[in-house]
């Protein structure tokens, strides 16, 4: 039936129709990942038995006239970092190949509360930590629209997968970009919440002030159904997590009409590094919105330019602190041959962490160390505060900021490895969003002289993912760029 090429919103209505049963539904999924998985390696752990277990429960609630959630039935992706309870949750690290958490997230257990059909545990860059989804202990992922590129990181196995037809939905998380620069490099839609708006219990922690975990999709309505199933105050289990104000109404409450709407292009995105290609897109995305009666208009945020140095200081210092808790004493990884405490402390984690997470654990314990704390740790949240005012500052004036998402399209596997600095410059248009704890929305607007998909980024407010959502859809509606599924 190929059900796999259609959107979340499209399947819940044949669901509810009773034109198709959820069985139908994962057991079409499922095939398609056994058809493409070996090109595209999305997946870190395929759950096919209890996807479709969890399928035939959805049948017989509906069968016995249970009322049932939109996302009653639809397959859903995991992120590898997301804890669900007896399922391997490996954060693609050798340190915990063999951890199976006793307890599920709270985005898991709200995903299970709304019958969503959970199809397995994506791929992803170590401890979430890079961006091209080649630092995975288990293998790399590759981008479904050019086999030879990367799908971006460090959720691109959950890119991967929506672009693939893998699955229609999946759920990444978003430290520095994680989320967004996926989903411009696959061609789909991304949306970063706000800090605080998704409960980031049993989200492994990389770095707690900037982690966030969000929703994947092929259609702006499908990342609002995603949304609204896992937003909510979680005071049991994160107090950083508050009540928000569209708690769980963001897809009823879409609109396309953006006349009037204040729409910024910061100048210092559109700069030096970035493409013509990608600068062109995004620009004709901006043409398209003033076509639409919006009030497209240049604005400038000069501290951007420290947004880099300051993310790499506060997410470095942040994991050397929660990855302290690897030590191959309670669970995961534990080296073999040592001689006491401090050389099992230093095998296991040496033998367990990749290069990269060493590099930003050993460089997150140079700024916290005594004699440079004051000089970098403690400089960095002083810039950060400056970053949230100036974007405060910013919507005054307008209503979302429109910039690139990236300075490039999907580049080749292994033309960055050799760099780390070259690929972390690539987060220069998504580090400040994390920063300045706001949302933010990515989707396709064009396609680059290759035929790779180029993103458009939305930010807004806190609290503005309807906002951000509302001028997703309008461009959707006019660009006709949705539900893009890579051919394979």
């Amino acid at each position: 039936m190929e059900l796999f090429k259609q959107t979340a919103a499209e399947l819940s209505d044949k669901l509810r129709n009773k034109e198709i049963s959820a069985v139908e539904l994962a057991q079409d999924v499922l095939a398609r990942t056994k058809a493409v998985e070996d090109k595209v390696q999305g997946y870190v752990t395929v759950t096919e038995d209890a996807a479709l277990a969890a399928a035939k429960a959805v049948d017989d609630k509906r069968a016995a006239g249970e009322a049932l959630s939109p996302l009653a039935g639809i397959p859903v992706a995991v992120k590898d970092n997301i804890c669900t309870k007896g399922t391997l949750t490996t954060c693609a690290s050798k340190m915990l190949y063999n951890f199976k958490p006793p307890y599920n997230a709270t985005v898991v257990e709200k995903l299970a509360a709304h019958g969503a059909v959970i199809t397995g545990k994506a791929n992803m860059d170590e401890f979430a930590m890079g961006s091209s989804c080649e630092n995975s202990a288990v293998h790399p992922t590759h981008n479904p629209h050019g086999l030879d590129r990367v799908p971006g990181g460090s959720s691109g196995g959950s890119a991967a997968i929506v672009a693939a037809g893998e699955a229609p939905l999946s759920l990444g998380s978003d430290t520095g970009g994680s989320i967004r620069q996926p989903a411009s490099f696959c061609g789909v839609v991304g949306l970063k919440p706000t800090y605080g708006a998704v409960s980031r219990y049993g989200l492994i922690a990389f770095a707690s002030s900037l982690d966030q975990i969000g929703p994947f999709a092929r259609s702006i309505e499908d990342a609002a159904m995603l949304l609204d199933a896992i937003t909510g105050h979680d005071p049991l289990h994160d107090s950083t997590s508050v009540k928000t104000p569209f708690e769980g109404s963001v897809r009823q409450n879409l609109n396309a009409d953006v006349k009037g709407m204040k729409i910024g292009l910061p100048k210092e995105y559109f700069g030096a590094g970035v493409s013509d290609e990608v600068r062109e897109n995004v620009m004709k995305a901006a043409e398209t919105y003033k076509s639409l009666g919006a009030e497209v208009f240049e604005i400038s945020l000069p501290l951007v330019e420290y947004a880099l140095p300051v993310y790499y200081i506060l997410s470095s210092a942040e994991a050397s602190s929660n990855l302290a808790r690897f030590d191959g004493v309670k669970y995961g990884y534990r080296a073999e041959g040592f001689e006491d405490l401090i050389d099992l402390y230093v095998k296991s984690r040496s033998e367990g962490f990749g290069a990269e997470v060493q590099r930003r654990i050993m460089l997150g314990t140079y700024v916290l160390s005594s004699g440079y704390y004051d000089a970098y740790y403690k400089k960095a949240r002083a810039a950060q505060r400056k970053i949230k005012e100036e974007f405060a500052e910013a919507f005054r004036k307008c209503d979302v900021i429109l910039t690139p998402v990236a300075p490039t399209t999907a580049y080749e596997l292994g033309s960055k490895t050799a760099s780390p600095i070259e690929m972390y410059a690539g987060d220069i248009c998504t580090v400040s969003v994390n920063i300045a704890g706001l949302p933010g929305l990515v989707q396709p607007c064009g396609y680059d002289a290759a035929g790779l998909p180029v993103g458009m980024q939305l930010i807004g407010p806190r609290f503005g993912e309807q906002k951000l959502l509302n001028a997703g859809l309008a461009f959707e509606q006019a660009s006709g760029l949705k539900n893009i599924i890579a051919a394979l």
